[in-house]
């Protein structure tokens, strides 16, 4: 298990928050799922389902092949109005490490930027990570992802 405290390890995980961010941010959602173990789990969720123990969630995909077909409904089956998004994340911060696994915890906030034009803060949150240092880099294991609000004020197409 490398060190957590390092911090060779916090600008890989950096760097893979980054990625992520910007895959979802110009659009290149076939290669999301990539970033998942097979096995991965990607919730969305809001506090309060998580503060208390609540199985509901806004997005579900427990597998990359549920992720891959989240994107294939997008590019062919779900009829939403075109928009697209800007990731701000903050750096990582480390909570545990067992082995080859890292459980880490990352602040982040979603601008939405319309077909009209507007911008708006979409959502913020934290992203509670478990990844996983396999040799050909970090992958998440499961993310679940934390909405700071209740209010969702359309469906959730695009991955947070």
């Amino acid at each position: 298990m490398p060190d957590i405290s390092n911090s060779e390890l916090l600008a890989r995980i950096d760097d893979l928050n980054r990625r992520y961010g910007h895959m979802i941010d110009d659009g290149d959602f076939e290669n999301w799922p990539g970033l998942f173990v097979e096995n991965g789990l990607y919730k969305i969720t809001t506090r309060w389902n998580y503060q208390n123990n609540m199985p509901a969630g806004l997005m579900l995909c427990d597998s990359r092949a549920m992720m891959e077909d989240r994107i294939s409904a997008l590019r062919t089956a779900n009829v939403y109005e075109p928009h697209s998004y800007r990731h701000l994340i903050d750096p990582p911060m480390l909570t545990e490490g067992t082995g080859y696994t890292i459980f880490v915890q990352t602040s982040f906030a979603v601008f939405r930027t319309m077909q009209s034009g507007a911008s708006e803060l979409f959502c913020s949150g934290k992203y509670l990570d478990k990844l996983i240092d396999l040799n050909d880099g970090l992958k998440f294991h499961e993310r679940i992802v934390v909405c700071d609000s209740e209010r969702i004020d359309t469906m959730i197409v695009i991955p947070l």
